[in-house]
């Protein structure tokens, strides 16, 4: 029977890690928490829970969970975000793999709860996520901050049951203020790839976005907060390529002073 070790990655944790923590004891091996120097209780409740602790400095999503997949004692990896917690069902689908493991990744589906509801619709739900694999033939990657999993040519995947629960925003003001930081983080991230913006993609990505998530993904379905989730997804879009676009202003403003002096 393979031994799987619980990845988590932390900062500033301590409502959520608990939760974290105690919904996969019964299905890990080794917990191992690696934290980018909290200024909360977060490392007492983890030392608590009688997690494995460490501190490493924090330089993207991506590279942080690729340090602490690295420092992990099994090759077999169950990543989760703080946030984050295994339903009943998901717990089981992962005994159950434990005891038989025939693939090198299992993804599962992520239910979001958002101000205290859970979304099934909006673009939200089914939020597919591989989550358990070996790390033999998996790297973390994407564009900061939104990290995935990318598994070797060749590997293969199934799909779990139950759900990957997600104790996200507990207030829209919340939501706005994470679509600030990240909108920056991607912004920049498709900065440094060259990827360049128009008054076209300004304008009709945002709303395509809108549409998908409420039309096309049923957003209507889960009521206000539907309603609010498209919107401001809608709203991420636009800031993540204004912000794009003055990143990219700024640098042709600097390469043209450069040749004048």
């Amino acid at each position: 029977m393979p031994q799987i070790s619980a990845v988590i990655i932390t900062f500033n944790e301590e409502k959520n890690i608990a939760r974290c923590i105690e919904s996969v004891r019964n299905v890990a091996d080794e917990i191992l928490v690696v934290d980018s120097f909290s200024q909360d209780d977060t490392e007492r409740i983890c030392r608590s829970c009688g997690a494995t602790f460490m501190q490493h400095a924090f330089e993207g999503h991506i590279e942080q969970k690729n340090y602490a997949m690295a420092r992990a004692r099994h090759d077999y990896i169950l990543s989760l975000d703080a946030d984050e917690a295994l339903s009943p069902g998901l717990e089981a689908s992962i005994a159950a793999v434990k005891r038989d493991w025939k693939r090198d990744g299992y993804e599962c589906s992520r239910l979001t709860s958002y101000c205290g509801q859970w979304i099934r619709h909006s673009g939200w739900y089914p939020d597919r996520k591989l989550r358990l694999f070996d790390r033999r033939k998996a790297t973390w990657g994407g564009v900061n901050p939104h990290d995935r999993i990318i598994m070797s040519p060749g590997a293969t995947t199934m799909r779990l049951q139950g759900d990957l629960l997600h104790y996200t925003f507990s207030s829209i003001a919340g939501h706005l203020a994470q679509i600030n930081t990240f909108s920056g983080i991607k912004a920049e991230g498709l900065f440094r790839k060259g990827k360049k913006v128009t008054p076209w993609t300004m304008v009709i990505e945002p709303l395509f976005k809108f549409f998908k998530n409420y039309v096309l993904k049923a957003g209507f379905l889960d009521g206000w907060y539907g309603l609010i989730i498209s919107v401001n997804s809608a709203h991420a879009v636009f800031v993540r390529y204004a912000k794009l676009y003055e990143k990219n202003r700024a640098a042709r403003t600097q390469k043209q002073h450069d040749l004048f002096f």
